[in-house]
């Protein structure tokens, strides 16, 4: 068999499975979240989200939407290098994030069923 046969045959062969795939996955929510950043958010926004009395008060005041909040602890990214990761019982992590034009930084204590938003600020971009 000519190299130029063996190419077309992967080639015939890998496009097949391709397709194949496709139909299997298609609609489910696969994702690859194997970085800790992705890890770490997968597992805060898959918990209940709790707003501290502080995080509420800029809430009532129309000053960031919880939506908002959602779009940050989605979105983010993490801040290892403050953050208290091994803290008992809950660890702490700090997620920035933009919002139209301003800087959001959230501190999240990120326990065994729930994630509580403890403090929230809000820095304009330069």
């Amino acid at each position: 068999m000519k190299l130029i046969q063996r190419i077309g045959y992967y080639l015939g062969g890998f496009s097949i499975g391709l397709i194949i795939l496709t139909f299997f996955l298609n609609g489910k929510k696969a994702s690859c979240s194997y970085g800790p950043e992705a890890r770490v958010l997968k597992n805060i926004n898959s918990k209940n989200i709790v707003y501290n009395a502080v995080i509420n008060d800029f809430i009532s005041k129309n000053i960031i939407d919880s939506t908002e909040i959602r779009t940050v602890l989605k979105k983010g990214d993490i801040n290892f290098s403050d953050s208290d990761t091994r803290r008992k019982p809950c660890g702490v992590y700090f997620v920035e994030g933009e919002l139209d034009e301003r800087e959001v930084v959230l501190t999240v204590e990120n326990c065994d069923s729930i994630a509580t938003i403890t403090n929230l600020k809000i820095e304009k971009m330069p």
